[in-house]
């Protein structure tokens, strides 16, 4: 069932939820509330990837969706029924309402339950004093999503706070799972290493980071034609280790002196980075250790700039 409800407020919209939980069964069991967060344009893609998440990890999810009406107003839509994982409130917000969601979002929050904010698409530079990132304990983005990723992600870098993440993070697992294993089956001492990726790529930024952190050696970044990453080489004494995507679903993994041979690696689609993402709600240090590695290197090279 949907109960639509235009030109509304916020007790009415709880009422409503109320009354859709009184009809089809008490949600119980929810463990957070997810804030999903898109404007119209956006709406489908981010919906159907909120709500698998919610399926996931049950949970109320918020879809706070802005529009472009200029008319002053605040509708709903409340979904419950067969299908529908927990709680699931559409909010569109029209014209001055759009500036102030957060006094609307605030009394349809879960008691006692973490909150996760996510912009699928852009966000806001500073997340944790966005009015909506303020009423969270977590706050994702997707930097890969935005006009221009690399520059989201030094900004994102910037302003990173406890508690604030980004999927391309999560789109670097595997090729991190790798690597870690490349070097426990040769533990060899590493001179020098390379990303390779895809122009503008933001993923290949945080791997080159996690590896120069990781192993304290000078590391490139090379740009190639092939979609994405394309491939990590970690040079040794004895030979390259590398790591080279062949397709979307494996890879190819060489050491010296063992024959190569393919592994899993498959890119993973939003519904599966959110996924992952939502497993932990605990501060990720390396990730933090990492955006900070970021936020340095754009001061070093915004200075050479103004220097040259």
């Amino acid at each position: 069932m949907i109960i639509t409800l235009n030109d509304t407020s916020a007790s009415k919209i709880g009422a409503a939820i109320v009354e859709a939980r009184r009809t089809v069964g008490s949600g119980s069991g929810l463990v957070h509330t997810l804030i999903c967060i898109c404007d119209s344009s956006h709406f489908d893609a981010a919906f159907d990837a909120a709500r698998d998440a919610a399926r996931q990890h049950p949970s109320r999810l918020l879809m706070v969706v802005m529009t472009r009406s200029r008319k002053d107003k605040l509708d709903a839509e409340v979904h419950a029924g067969e299908g529908t994982p927990g709680d699931v409130i559409v909010l569109r917000f029209s014209g001055a309402m759009a500036n102030h969601p957060a006094s609307v979002i605030l009394p349809l929050l879960l008691p006692d339950s973490p909150v996760i904010a996510w912009w699928p698409y852009s966000g806001p530079a500073d997340l944790a004093t966005d009015p909506i990132g303020a009423l969270a304990d977590r706050r994702i983005t997707d930097s890969a999503a935005d006009n221009d990723p690399c520059k989201a992600l030094v900004r994102r870098a910037t302003h990173l706070t406890e508690g604030d993440s980004d999927l391309c993070w999560a789109r670097t697992t595997g090729w991190r799972a790798l690597a870690a294993a490349a070097l426990d089956q040769h533990p060899a001492t590493v001179k020098s290493a390379r990303v390779e990726s895809a122009a503008n790529n933001a993923p290949a930024m945080l791997l080159t980071a996690w590896l120069r952190l990781c192993l304290r050696v000078p590391v490139d970044r090379v740009t190639t034609d092939a979609p994405g990453i394309s491939a990590i080489v970690m040079s040794t004494p004895g030979g390259d280790i590398e790591i080279r995507r062949r397709s979307g679903r494996y890879a190819v993994y060489r050491i010296p002196g063992e024959p190569a041979r393919g592994v899993a690696l498959d890119r993973r689609n939003v519904q599966m980075l959110i996924g992952e993402e939502l497993r932990r709600l605990d501060s990720d240090k390396i990730f933090t250790a990492v955006m900070a590695e970021i936020h340095d290197e754009g001061i070093a090279t915004t200075r050479d700039e103004d220097q040259s």
